[in-house]
C-alpha cells in the first residue's frame, strides 16, 4: 500500500476527541483517523451508488411535468421561510 502524507489541521476540540476515541480503541491517531476517513468515503460512495440506481434513467423532465400539476396553494405556516 502506498501511503501519502497530509498536513492535517484540526479545531483543538475535534483533535481531543479523535485522541480520546483512538485512545479508548487501542489505535494511533494516525490509524483512528485513517479508518474514520475512509469510513466516511464508504458512506458517501454508497449513498451516492443508491441515488444514482434509484434515478434510473430519469431526468428532470418527469420532475418538472410533476410540479406543473401541483396545487398552487400558499404554503403551510410552519413551511414558510421566515
Amino acid at each position: 500500500m502506498s501511503r501519502a502524507t497530509y498536513p492535517l489541521k484540526l479545531p483543538h476540540s475535534v483533535k481531543k476527541a479523535a485522541q480520546r476515541l483512538a485512545k479508548e480503541d487501542g489505535v494511533s491517531l494516525n490509524q483512528w483517523i485513517a479508518a474514520a476517513v475512509a469510513e466516511k468515503i464508504g458512506v458517501v460512495e454508497t449513498a451516492a451508488a443508491f441515488f444514482q440506481k434509484r434515478a434510473g434513467n430519469a431526468k428532470g423532465d418527469g420532475l418538472m411535468k410533476f410540479l406543473r400539476n401541483a396545487p398552487d396553494t400558499p404554503p403551510e405556516p410552519e413551511d414558510r421561510i421566515s
